[in-house]
C-alpha cells in the first residue's frame, strides 16, 4: 500500500565538481580517483557537522542537515581544508567544488524525497565560484548573527523552474576569524541544546536525493559513489561464498580518547561476521591499514580480493551511540544497504547483532546449525566489562611491554565484572605467553617461573571457558612444549570456533610445521596469508620456516628476507636466513646475516655468544631430528660458530674433518684446562679408539661428522668439538691447537 505524501521543510545543500569534464580529459583514472577522494572528504565533513551526506553519480552531492548554521559551517570548513589540499598537489588535477544550500519543502512518500527544497539548491550552487558557497535568503535569516560570516547579495535571482526571483547571499569566513567547530547536540532520548527557535530549523531524520540526468531518484543517506571493481584484476580470486571486508569506522565522537570503542565495536562486526561458515571475512589486521585513509572502495576490494565492503561510522555521547552503516557491492558499484541507528550503550549487543543479521540477509547467507548457535554465543553481555576490555585489547595490539603493563589492569577489570569472560582470560593468557617467548617478564615485573605459573593459571580458565584465543595461547604453549598432536588439536579448535580467523590457521601451520608435517603446514600458512593479505611479517617468517623443511631454500630465502624487510631485529628470521644461505652456498649473505644477528644479540643478552651457537637450535621443538639436523648443518655453512668460545677466533685457522682426522687419528694429543691447569692426554687408534688420562679418564671411540670431533664415551655423555690452530702457539707449550666444546676451549698439541 502506497505511504500518503507528507510535506516537510528541510535544510539542503548540493554541491558539483568544478570543470570535472576537463579533469578527465588530462588523466580519467586520476580525475576519477581525485573526484571521489574530493566526495569521501567533504562527506566526513559534513558528518562532523551533523550532517547526513550522499555522495552521486554525476559528480554531484546531495547532503541534508539539521540546522542552517551546520550546513554553513560545514561547507564553509571543507572548502578551506580543499584549497589547502590542494596546494599540495604536483599537477593540475586539483577538484574544486562549488556549493548551494537551500531552506525549502520536499515530499516524503514510498521512500522517496522530491520537492522544489532540492531543485532550489542545485540551482544555487550553479550561482556560487569555483570554491565557493551560495546560499537561499530564507538560509541568510537562520543563520545566527554572532557567527562569524561575511556575505554578499547577489541580488534577486531569476532561476529555472522557479516562477518567482530568489535572493541569493555568497557566503564567506571574515578575515581573521576561524570556523566554528562542530557542535555536539543531542540524539535521540536527550535532551536538545537550547537555542531561540527562531535562528534554525529542526528537521525530522530524512533521506537524500540523487540527481541523475535531471530526473529525480531515491538513494540512502551518506552514500559515497563508487566504480565498479573489475573481478579480472582481483589480486586474488574471488572465494566461492559471499566474501567481505570490514572498514574501520570513523570516529565521529568529539573525545579521541573514545577511538578504543570504535575499533572495538569495528572488531566485533569482524568477529560477528566471521563465526558464519558461509562467508569470507578479511581480518581485522588487513581491513585496519586503511584506518585513517581516504578510501577507494574499488582498490580496497581489488587489493584483498573481496566482492562486498562495509564502511560506517560511530559517534559516541554519554550513553548514547549513533551509528551509520553502509554495505557495498564493490563489484558492481551498487550500494546494497544503509542505514542509521541510534541506541543506548547497554543495547549495544543488540545493535551489533542487527547489523549482523542485516548484513547476512542481504547477502542471502544460509546459516546452519552450528552457525546459529555461534552467531548468538556472546563472550559477554556486561557493557562495563565489555568497555573495559577494549580499551586494554587496543593496549594489547600494540604490542609492546609498556602496554602489555596497561592492558592487563584492564584485562583484570573485564573479569572482575563478568568472571565468565572467556576473551578476557585468553588474552590475558597470551600477554603472559608472549612475555615468556620475547623474554619481557622483567617489563611485567615477573621471574620467569612467575611468569609461568601465570601462563599455567590462565591456561585452566581458559579450558573452562573456550575461545578462539584462547585455543590459540593454548597451542602455542603446547608446541613449545614438544606436545605436537595436543598443539595441533587446539589450533583446530580454535578454526572450528571461527573459520575465518587467520591466526587460527597460523597456530595450526606452527604446530604442524614442529611435527614433520610441513605440506599441511604450507596449506593452513596459504589460508591465513588469504584471509589476512597484509598479513603480518610472522606468517612470512612461518611460510620461510615451512619452506626450509620441504628442502625448497631459494623460495625459504625470498620468504625470509621478505620477513627481514618488515622487522629487521627478528631473530628466528636471521637465524634460519643463516641456515639458508649456508644451504644454498650463499656465504658472504650468511655472513652479513650473522652480523646482524651478533649486532641484535648483543644488545639483548649479558653473554650473546650463548645465544648465537649452532647449538641453541637444541631448543627449538621439532618432533624428528632430520629437522633439528637440517637447521644445524645449514648454521655451520652458514659459518655460525657451534660453541660461544668460537667467537673471537679466526675462521681460517679452523681445521676441516679431514685435517682433524689428519692430526687426532693415530696420534697422542696432550693439553690442559685452560684455568686450572689440569692436564690431560688422549691416545687415539687410526680407527678412532681412544683413551684419555688426567683431566678426563675414560675411553670411547671417536668419529668425524663434518668438520667436528665427536666422542663417545664410556662414562661422559656423548660430546662433539671443533678444532682451530694457534699461530702463536708452540708444541712444547702444548697450545699449538684449540680443542673448542660446550664446556670451553682448551689448548693441546699432537706430541707424536
Amino acid at each position: 500500500m502506497a505511504e500518503h505524501p507528507t510535506r516537510k521543510l528541510a535544510v539542503i545543500l548540493h554541491a558539483d565538481v568544478v570543470g570535472s569534464t576537463a579533469l578527465v580529459q588530462r588523466d580519467e583514472a586520476l580525475a576519477h580517483e581525485r573526484i571521489q577522494d574530493v566526495f569521501h572528504r567533504f562527506s566526513g565533513t559534513i558528518e562532523s557537522y551533523n550532517g547526513n551526506p550522499l555522495e552521486l553519480r554525476g559528480d554531484a552531492l546531495v547532503a541534508e542537515f539539521n540546522r542552517a548554521s551546520d550546513a554553513v559551517e560545514a561547507s564553509l570548513a571543507f572548502q578551506a581544508e580543499n584549497t589547502r589540499f590542494n596546494s599540495t598537489l604536483e599537477d593540475d588535477i586539483r577538484p574544486t567544488l562549488r556549493i548551494g544550500i537551500s531552506l525549502g519543502e520536499v515530499v516524503v512518500a514510498d521512500n522517496t524525497i522530491t520537492g522544489e527544497g532540492i531543485v532550489l539548491a542545485q540551482r544555487l550552487e550553479q550561482l556560487a565560484s569555483a570554491g565557493g558557497v551560495c546560499i537561499q535568503g530564507a538560509v541568510y535569516e537562520a543563520v545566527p548573527g554572532r557567527l562569524p560570516f561575511e556575505y554578499e547579495s547577489l541580488g534577486e535571482q531569476e532561476l529555472k523552474g522557479f516562477s518567482e526571483p530568489v535572493r541569493a547571499y555568497a557566503i564567506s569566513l571574515k578575515s581573521g576569524e576561524s570556523i566554528p567547530p562542530p557542535e555536539v547536540y543531542a540524539m535521540p532520548g536527550e535532551a536538545q541544546p537550547k537555542r531561540p527557535k527562531q535562528r534554525w530549523i529542526v528537521v525530522e531524520a530524512m533521506a537524500l536525493l540523487v540527481i541523475v540526468g535531471g530526473g529525480l531518484a531515491w538513494f540512502q543517506p551518506w552514500v559515497p559513489r563508487e566504480e565498479p571493481a573489475s573481478v579480472e584484476s582481483m589480486a586474488f580470486p574471488l572465494p566461492d561464498k559471499p566474501s567481505i571486508a570490514v572498514l574501520p569506522f570513523n570516529n565521529m565522537s568529539d573525545d579521541p580518547q573514545q577511538e578504543y570503542f570504535v575499533d572495538g565495536m569495528t572488531e566485533d562486526l569482524i568477529t560477528d561476521l566471521s563465526k558464519i561458515s558461509g562467508l569470507f571475512v578479511i581480518a581485522r589486521n588487513s581491513s585496519f591499514t586503511y584506518k585513517g585513509k581516504a578510501v577507494n572502495i574499488r582498490q580496497v576490494a581489488r587489493e584483498l580480493g573481496v566482492r562486498y565492503v562495509l564502511e560506517g561510522s560511530v559517534r559516541r555521547v554519554g550513553d548514547r551511540v549513533r551509528v551509520n552503516a553502509q554495505l557495498i557491492d564493490a563489484a558492481t558499484a551498487t550500494h546494497l544497504w544503509a542505514e542509521r541507528y541510534d541506541y543506548k550503550l547497554d543495547d549495544i549487543f543488540a545493535l551489533q547483532d542487527k547489523i549482523t543479521q542485516k548484513i547476512i540477509g542481504q547477502l542471502a547467507v544460509h546459516l546452519g546449525p552450528e552457525d546459529k548457535t555461534l552467531s548468538e554465543q556472546r563472550e559477554t553481555r556486561d557493557t562495563v566489562a565489555h568497555d573495559a576490555f577494549l580499551q586494554g585489547w587496543a593496549h594489547y595490539l600494540r604490542a609492546t611491554p609498556a602496554h602489555y603493563v596497561s592492558a592487563i589492569p584492564l584485562f583484570e577489570e573485564a573479569i572482575r565484572r563478568d568472571p565468565g569472560y572467556g576473551r578476557a582470560y585468553a588474552a590475558l593468557g597470551s600477554v603472559y605467553q608472549n612475555a615468556r617467548v620475547k623474554g619481557w617478564q622483567n617489563d611485567l615485573g615477573l621471574t620467569p617461573d612467575d611468569t609461568l605459573e601465570k601462563v599455567l593459571r590462565y591456561i585452566e580458565k581458559i579450558k573452562q571457558h573456550p575461545t578462539p584465543l584462547g585455543h590459540q595461547v593454548v597451542s602455542s604453549f603446547l608446541t613449545l612444549a614438544g606436545k605436537h598432536e595436543q598443539a595441533i588439536a587446539e589450533a583446530r579448535s580454535a578454526i572450528a570456533l571461527n573459520s575465518n580467523n587467520p591466526a587460527g590457521y597460523f597456530a595450526t601451520a606452527q604446530a604442524l610445521t614442529y611435527a614433520r608435517r610441513p605440506s599441511e603446514a604450507g596449506e593452513m600458512i596459504a589460508k591465513a596469508m588469504r584471509l589476512d593479505p597484509h598479513y603480518p611479517p610472522d606468517y612470512l617468517f612461518q611460510l620461510g620456516m615451512v619452506q626450509f623443511s620441504l628442502e625448497r631454500f631459494e623460495q625459504a630465502a625470498e620468504s625470509l628476507e621478505a620477513a627481514r624487510e618488515r622487522v629487521p631485529a627478528h631473530r628466528g628470521t636471521l637465524t634460519f636466513l643463516v641456515a639458508t644461505y649456508g644451504l644454498l652456498g650463499r656465504t658472504e649473505e650468511a655472513r652479513t646475516t650473522l652480523d646482524q644477528l651478533k649486532r641484535l644479540a648483543s644488545n639483548a643478552f649479558m653473554d650473546w655468544r650463548l645465544s648465537i651457537t649452532v647449538l641453541e637450535a637444541n631448543a627449538l621443538p621439532f618432533k624428528d631430528t632430520a629437522d633439528l639436523e637440517r637447521l644445524q648443518t645449514g648454521l655451520r655453512k652458514g659459518g655460525m660458530p657451534e660453541f660461544k668460545d668460537e667467537w673471537g677466533l679466526a675462521r681460517e685457522h679452523k681445521l676441516s674433518g679431514a685435517e682433524i682426522r689428519k692430526l687426532a687419528f693415530g696420534h697422542t694429543l696432550k693439553g690442559r684446562h685452560p684455568v686450572s691447569g689440569l692436564e690431560f692426554t688422549v691416545k687415539r687408534t687410526a680407527d678412532g679408539q681412544f683413551t684419555s688420562t688426567g683431566l678426563w679418564s675414560d675411553t670411547g671411540v671417536s668419529r668425524i661428522v663434518d668438520d667436528r670431533l665427536c666422542n663417545e664415551w664410556s662414562k661422559y655423555r656423548p660430546s662433539c668439538a671443533v678444532v682451530y690452530r694457534n699461530p702463536d702457539g708452540t708444541r712444547d707449550e702444548h697450545n699449538q691447537y684449540l680443542l673448542v666444546q660446550r664446556s670451553g676451549a682448551f689448548p693441546f698439541s699432537a706430541v707424536d
